[in-house]
């Protein structure tokens, strides 16, 4: 029994990338629980939240680019922190195919926690999200 093929392959034909369906479970934060399905805008708007909420490396349930990266800005200048986050929120969200970039990031400091607001642009719309820093 052959392991390998023993046709005559042609792998020199063009690959053709799709999207796959973005319909996915509702969770209704205040219930704790899962109360449906939701597609388009609402599970981009979920996904990002996930992405926002989820500190990257450290939880094994998650791939290795899932998530943000905070750690590491604990005690840094608070302007460098600011564009920093900046950019990691951009790399985490735009690993999904559905968001298009980051918009109106504007932050402030006070009592040592840098919180930044920001719009997540998508192919459904934007959506107006923020984050927070503790350094």
């Amino acid at each position: 029994m052959a392991v390998l093929p023993t046709d005559n392959l042609n792998l020199n034909g063009t690959v053709r990338y799709e999207d796959q369906p973005g319909r996915t479970w509702k969770i209704d934060r205040e219930k704790g629980r899962i109360v449906g399905e939701c597609d388009n805008w609402e599970a981009v708007r979920q996904a990002v939240e996930i992405i926002l909420w989820t500190e990257r490396f450290r939880w094994q349930i998650y791939q290795p680019w899932s998530g943000v990266q905070y750690e590491g800005l604990i005690g840094l200048d608070p302007g460098y922190v600011a564009a920093e986050l900046k950019r990691r929120v951009r790399e985490a969200l735009l690993m999904d195919s559905r968001v298009t970039g980051l918009t109106n990031y504007a932050y402030t400091f006070s009592g040592g926690i840098l919180h930044a607001t920001f719009t997540v642009t998508t192919v459904f719309g934007n959506i107006e999200e923020n984050a927070e820093v503790r350094i």
